[in-house]
């Protein structure tokens, strides 16, 4: 088991966060690093040599949104758009146009999922994500919101319809987040588990670990597509109670 863990964390995951749960978020808070970036950007790496098809997915048609989603990075967190960047970390790494979101999987230490419009729903077109929480990316793939959610019992029609709406009024520059949290008893980011997988109930009275999601949207200006940001952070339970007894 890799074990990486926060020691901190920006809001209480302890509190009911319920579905859709969506709040204002300000763009310089997008995708700050915490005290785990070093070790979850070396294990991303170790991911995206390793594992590369568990972890990304990109269809020809959302190539141009890949390339405008990493240009947004690159201005959000350099400042522009140089043809390499150096991590926190000291490594650097070349900035490949022709392969978007292996680059950003690499100098972030956040997942991305590009959602484009077809018809009534968001379709997912393409994501980098290392630390998959229980769930299979290659299942994932080109379904809408509803077939992304369809085992998730609380993902409801009302929810479904709501959270159709959120991805519907978005605005550049203006995202919006929410976060989730669950009991583990394994430490482990990158946790793939087919649908059809039971999971084992986890209760908060016996469980180690605890794991919450900083999920974020935002809405690219020139494709339109949707971005859906995750940033993991798995904690031990002494750090929770000590944080938020």
């Amino acid at each position: 088991m890799t074990k990486i863990l926060q020691t901190r964390i920006p809001y209480d995951p302890t509190q009911p966060a319920a579905l859709p749960g969506i709040s204002p978020l300000a763009m310089e808070d997008w995708l700050k690093p915490d005290d785990a970036a070093l070790a979850q950007i070396a294990e991303r790496d170790r991911l995206l040599r390793d594992q590369r098809e568990e972890v990304l997915y990109l269809e020809p048609d959302a190539m141009p949104a890949a390339c405008e989603l990493l240009e947004l990075v690159l201005n959000h967190l350099w400042g522009g758009a140089p043809s390499q960047v150096q991590r926190a970390d000291g490594e650097v790494v070349r900035v490949d146009m022709a392969d978007p979101l292996g680059t950003l999987g690499r100098i972030t230490q956040q997942d991305f999922c590009l959602l484009q419009k077809s018809a009534a729903e968001h379709v997912l077109t393409g994501a980098v994500v290392c630390f998959p929480a229980s769930w299979m990316l290659s299942e994932k793939a080109g379904r809408s919101l509803l077939g992304i959610h369809d085992p998730v019992a609380e993902y409801q029609k009302d929810i479904a319809r709501r959270v159709q709406r959120l991805f519907d009024g978005v605005q550049p520059g203006r995202p919006l987040w929410r976060f989730n949290s669950l009991w583990y008893r394994d430490a482990t980011l990158f946790q793939p588990r087919r649908t059809d997988a039971r999971r084992a109930p986890e209760g908060a009275a016996s469980a180690p670990f605890l794991r919450s999601e900083h999920q974020s949207i935002l809405r690219l200006p020139q494709s339109k597509a949707v971005v859906f940001a995750i940033h993991t952070y798995v904690l031990s339970r002494a750090d929770v109670m000590r944080l938020w007894s």
